[in-house]
């Protein structure tokens, strides 16, 4: 095999690892916004530079467990980032996955 080939090869091999990569991302991101209540969150995060756990419980009228729930799928999706500082708790909207997500969903029109 010359190198050339094996060059393409692998080339080949870390666009579909880089695609398999990308779709498990977008996977993940777009069932994490299908939830009325995560969405809810993502739309007043949004809105704000940042929003606190307190915050999310008064908007949706959740409990604090549920709303802790929704917010690790959020976070674990890449859709916010959590900062904690002592018993503080902000969060706020990832740009850069929202920026990857808008350029995603822009190539399909």
């Amino acid at each position: 095999m010359s190198p050339l080939t094996a060059v393409g090869f692998s080339q080949t091999l870390k666009n579909i690892y880089f695609y398999r990569m990308d779709a498990v991302t977008i996977e993940k991101a777009a069932n994490a916004i299908a939830d009325k209540h995560r969405l809810s969150i993502i739309l007043a995060a949004s809105r704000q530079s940042a929003i606190q756990c307190c915050e999310i419980t008064e908007l949706t009228g959740l409990s604090q467990p549920t709303v802790s729930h929704h917010i690790k799928i959020l976070v674990d999706s890449g859709l916010l980032i959590y900062d904690k500082t002592g018993r503080n708790v902000q969060l706020t909207i990832n740009k850069e996955m929202m920026k990857f997500l808008s350029s995603f969903f822009g190539q399909l029109s």
